[in-house]
């Protein structure tokens, strides 16, 4: 004998109907079945909702009962396209039976739990007749077998209890003299001894099968759904989930409490006592392998087996001085929401006895509250205990498995890799068997939560980076563009999937939760909405995603003034702009701190050398313990592009104008010729090793005429270029005549900096500095003569580009 359980999905049109009568031909060339079936998919649901619009006086009730009619009739007609008289007149007479007790609930404005078990009965009783039929009608050796006539149970309505020895019985003699090869059976319904229809729970359509497979001892029992057995999370929130081959009994039990809905947990136990195993498979890919539940442990070496998750949950606390060291608070408190009949989720509570926090389904909450406040009223008056404390909008989730407990450092893992997300944990649990770790968390965290654990538990190391780009131009498209071509080799090799998720420009911004397309991503970012800063941190924020990082590739003082509100909720920011860092101290310490405090990293290399790994040098020269004495640089690409090609032969307008052209210098060269853009560089230098400096500390030399300095706008800055050629050649000569180069160089010395135009003589390092290149040289404790130096290009759109990419690797590798 062989025992099949087909669900609501699998029975819920013709075709899924046909899919299953298919597996069971199939079976039943090898051995007799016996299979179990649901309700058509959601006709449980519409049936309870009738009956509750009956019991309000609604007349609305007819609308859904036509509508149950309607759906079956179609299944019908589908399937038997002839010889369909005998399920029409079934389906009539049922429907009918129906209607009568609808209008009798209508009558009386009451639906009791005994009620409701004849209400939800029809279901089954439906979607068994059809099937059984309609394999008749394909000349299959099928019959159809009320389970109400085997399965006995007490009188607890709704959920009633078996009567196991009577029951067994039952089946045993009923499938001794079956003579067909396939026999359907409604699930989840059963009668009481004094014959009373009865229910076994939501679900009950697999403990149905459970005690069918138990009463006959079968080999095993298959489960039919519409996926591909029990998976490692929700595949719903976390794409990457996948089916678990083999999994306990008992970390099947905790999944499926936890709101893996592929399982019914009491199903476990007339199989668990006789180690039976239940198979998991799909009925639209029977080929799939599915999950198998049994006693065997699974020797695949991760002790996490799954992830799972409830939401609607209330947390209620009670808490207050009098309950320390005073027996009996934990029993009044249970007692109280036993009486009311509020199941408890989780529970936990600290060895100090000041609180008990525990969770409950939402719904249940302010019955939970009142009962609770009106048995410990005494105490609240006297200021004991406080009135209970419910929180909302929260969900559980928890990681199952029977071997975390000869683990180290699962729960550990499990709450630093919530915390570094920004999930904050408001209670947590875990048994002394240690086969699951809960913990309470916000609803809308849920996904984040599930995605980042299983990234963390069951992905081959391989860690999602979620990107948002503000700025878009000259530099964000060719980030863009490297990113598109890197993305294969990060993942193969580095181990980091890096999605762009977010863009903007300052006109519009574009959003796509599953990555956008880099093919097309100006196609996209042009169809856009209208761009805001606070839309775009509020579209991230609204997100929600794990590993997520700005990207400033700005020179806009607005959005840098941003950075704390990302860096508050844990999301990394990466800036291309000046501002922040060369702002006034008090705001550089504010974003390190937050940095720090919410685990978001804050890095902004480009800053200062473009693709040069300067401030990482530096940061690595500082937390070695060595200390920086002196800087001396060339750090503007800009500056010495223009210095090194201009000469008496060329006309300082054109060579800027060049410099501007080619994406040298800020759309506005006043920022780099004045030498501000240099002064920040060197600022940000000398507070990342250590000294605290404003901008106005730095001595800045301007080589700039007076008129270029006073200039309003760039088309009046240009102009004063061609004025003062003479002023300019004339410091061209000045240099040359002794044989020195003109560079641009920043210093810093002994908490003293400044910036300006010296003539560099021959066999310094300086002196050879080509092109737009940059040159850091650190003197410091351990480098005193000989400095460690830094030299490349340090201007451009591709190596600025570059450096940036260099961030978001560092980030992903952390």
């Amino acid at each position: 004998m062989q025992v099949l359980k087909f669900g609501g999905t699998s029975v819920g049109s013709s075709q899924n109907i046909n899919n299953v009568i298919s597996i069971l031909e199939t079976y039943s060339e090898k051995d007799k079945v016996a299979c179990v079936v649901s309700a058509v998919g959601g006709i449980t649901d519409k049936l309870l909702l009738a009956g509750e619009q009956a019991k309000n006086k609604d007349r609305v009730f007819e609308a859904t009962f036509n509508d149950i009619k309607a759906i079956h009739l179609e299944i019908i007609e589908e399937l038997n396209p002839s010889n369909k008289q005998p399920l029409l007149d079934f389906l009539d007479e049922t429907l009918n039976a129906l209607k009568q007790l609808l209008e009798g609930i209508y009558l009386i404005n009451e639906l009791s739990p005994k009620t409701s078990d004849k209400l939800v009965s029809f279901g089954e009783k439906l979607s068994s007749f059809i099937i059984a039929e309609t394999m008749k009608n394909r000349r299959l050796s099928a019959a159809r077998k009320n389970t109400q006539d085997l399965i006995i149970t007490n009188a607890n309505y709704t959920k009633a209890e078996v009567d196991y020895p009577t029951t067994y019985a039952n089946i045993r003699d009923y499938f001794k003299s079956a003579r067909a090869r396939i026999t359907i059976l409604p699930g989840f319904i059963a009668k009481s001894a004094q014959g009373e229809e009865t229910t076994l729970g939501r679900g009950g359509s697999d403990f149905t099968a459970a005690i069918l497979a138990a009463a006959m001892e079968v080999e095993q029992l298959e489960i039919w759904t519409d996926v591909s057995g029990m998976f490692t999370t929700n595949p719903k929130l976390v794409k990457q989930a996948y089916p678990i081959e083999t999994i306990s009994y008992q970390e099947a039990m905790e999944l499926s409490h936890f709101g893996a809905k592929v399982l019914y947990p009491p199903t476990v136990q007339p199989v668990l006592d006789l180690n039976i195993p239940i198979h998991i498979k799909n009925t639209n890919r029977p080929e799939d392998t599915g999950t198998i539940i049994s006693n065997q442990e699974s020797q695949n070496g991760n002790p996490v087996k799954g992830i799972s998750n409830i939401g609607n949950i209330a947390l209620l606390t009670l808490q207050g001085s009098g309950m320390v060291g005073i027996p009996g608070f934990s029993k009044r408190l249970f007692e109280t929401l036993a009486q009311e009949k509020i199941n408890v989720i989780l529970i936990t509570q600290a060895s100090s006895e000041h609180s008990i926090c525990l969770g409950i389904d939402a719904t249940d909450a302010e019955s939970a509250k009142t009962a609770v406040d009106q048995i410990f009223e005494n105490e609240i008056a006297l200021h004991k205990i406080d009135p209970i404390v419910v929180e909302t909008g929260l969900s559980i989730i928890a990681l199952v498995g029977d071997n975390m407990k000869n683990h180290q450092g699962i729960s550990g893992k499990m709450f630093s890799t919530l915390g570094k997300n920004n999930i904050n944990i408001r209670a947590i649990a875990q048994g002394a068997s240690e086969k699951n770790i809960s913990a309470v968390i916000a609803d809308k965290d849920v996904k984040k939560a599930l995605n980042t654990l299983h990234e963390q538990f069951f992905e081959a190391k391989t860690k999602q980076l979620n990107v948002f780009i503000t700025g878009v131009g000259n530099v964000g498209e060719r980030l863009v563009e490297q990113i598109r071509q890197q993305r294969a080799y990060l993942k193969e090799n580095l181990k980091i999937n890096l999605r762009i998720i977010g863009l903007s420009n300052s006109r519009t911004m574009y959003f796509n939760e599953d990555g956008i397309d880099l093919k097309d991503w100006k196609e996209k970012l042009a169809g856009g909405e209208k761009a805001s800063l606070d839309g775009f941190f509020q579209n991230i924020l609204k997100l929600n995603l794990r590993n997520s990082i700005f990207m400033d590739i700005t020179a806009n003082a607005d959005v840098a003034r941003r950075y704390p509100d990302y860096l508050r909720e844990s999301i990394g920011v990466v800036a291309c702009n000046k501002i922040a860092c060369s702002g006034n101290m008090e705001n550089y310490r504010l974003l390190k701190r937050l940095s720090l405090k919410y685990n978001a990293p804050f890095l902004f290399e480009t800053n200062v050398g473009a693709g040069l790994p300067v401030i990482d040098t530096l940061n690595n020269l500082v937390a070695s313990g060595d200390k920086i004495t002196s800087i001396q640089a060339v750090l503007s690409g800009s500056l010495n592009f223009v210095f090194n090609h201009f000469n008496d032969q060329t006309r300082f307008y054109d060579v800027v104008k060049q410099a501007q052209e080619e994406g040298y210098t800020e759309p506005d060269p006043r920022i780099d010729l004045s030498g501000v853009d240099v002064a920040r560089k060197i600022l940000i230098l000398a507070r990342e090793s250590g000294v605290s400096m404003e901008l106005e500390d730095i001595e800045n030399t301007s080589f700039l005429s007076e008129s270029g300095l006073k200039s309003d706008s760039v088309a009046d800055f240009f102009e004063t270029l061609i004025e003062d050629e003479g002023h300019y050649q004339q410091i061209y000569a000045a240099a040359s005549a002794k044989q020195c180069q003109l560079k641009y160089v920043a210093q810093f010395n002994n908490g003293q900096a400044s910036v300006g135009l010296q003539e560099i003589p021959q066999g310094h390092p300086f002196y050879n500095l080509e092109g737009k290149d940059n040159i850091v040289m650190f003197y410091t404790q351990r480098y005193p003569e000989q400095p460690m130096i830094i030299k490349g290009a340090g201007a451009g759109a591709d190596v600025t580009a570059s450096g940036l990419f260099a961030d978001i690797i560092r980030i992903g590798n952390i």
